[in-house]
């Protein structure tokens, strides 16, 4: 059996003017595995994905990665293993064109000539902006600077990918490049991380979610366990609502994660009652 992906052990993360960011996270997620991680801002999300690649390092408790401890590892290792698509694009994205920024981490990892043309030009496929390789990232809109911010760390081939905050600012289209993209890195037996505020995307695309609330977890489970109706007052407490769909599929009796299908039914089938 395979070491998980992510494993952390008792894990707190004070700031250092003393505000306590983490309390004592237990989590493991499996290789492979897909998960999403929500809750109010300041609940710690951010704080918790940041230790997986080394830009935090744990006040107490452990982390390790690839059944390794992260420890005293360099960044440039962990790069490795784990890249990260950042919330805000602009706190990611530094270089004159979009071709050379999406270059620019494999480059790093030692990656050259043809490999590297052709992770540039697949993850800028996946994200839609091979028409935009010689475009300064900076002429782009947001939600192209983000889908950029992705292409960056998709053409470096980690085995843990996490996305923070992956659908703000996209349209419907842009939503499903997201989803399709999520879905890819799971074909091909990848780790995929998502922090979202988005709980439709978050329930249909995410097997496990994991609800954060002042730095500790509070609940974690199946879409279907998360968004039941007697999760609703623990959600509550760290400012998240279930979506729109779990809200009308529990009143119409099909549970917390209804189909399209399930849905349109139950409306005719209320619709024939009245």
């Amino acid at each position: 059996m395979s070491e998980p992906a992510i494993e952390t052990h008792r894990l707190g993360f004070a700031y250092p003017d003393g505000t306590r960011a983490l309390e004592a996270v237990d989590l493991s997620i499996d290789t492979g595995g897909r998960v999403a991680i929500i809750g109010q801002n300041g609940s710690g999300k951010s704080t918790l994905v940041r230790h997986f690649d080394g830009l935090l390092r744990a006040t107490e408790g452990t982390v390790n990665v690839n059944g390794e401890p992260v420890g005293g590892r360099h960044v440039a290792d962990l790069a490795r293993a784990v890249g990260i698509a950042f919330q805000n694009p602009d706190r990611q994205i530094f270089a004159a064109s979009v071709v050379r920024e999406v270059g620019f981490g494999p480059r790093n990892l030692g990656v050259s000539g043809d490999d590297l043309d052709l992770r540039v030009d697949a993850a800028l496929a996946a994200v839609g902006l091979e028409e935009s390789r010689a475009a300064n990232p900076y002429d782009l809109g947001y939600s192209q600077r983000k889908l950029l911010g992705l292409a960056s760390i998709l053409a470096m081939r980690t085995p843990i990918v996490v996305l923070d905050e992956p659908t703000t600012g996209q349209d419907a289209r842009g939503v499903a490049r997201v989803r399709a993209i999520v879905d890819a890195l799971t074909e091909m037996g990848r780790t995929v991380i998502a922090i979202s505020h988005d709980m439709r995307f978050v329930a249909e695309n995410f097997p496990r979610v994991v609800v954060m609330r002042a730095g500790r977890i509070v609940l974690d489970g199946s879409p279907n366990d998360v968004f039941a109706e007697a999760s609703w007052p623990m959600l509550a407490s760290t400012f998240v609502h279930p979506p729109l769909a779990a809200r009308i599929g529990v009143r119409m009796g099909l549970g917390s994660t209804p189909t399209e299908a399930s849905l349109i039914e139950a409306a005719r089938r209320a619709a024939g009652q009245s």
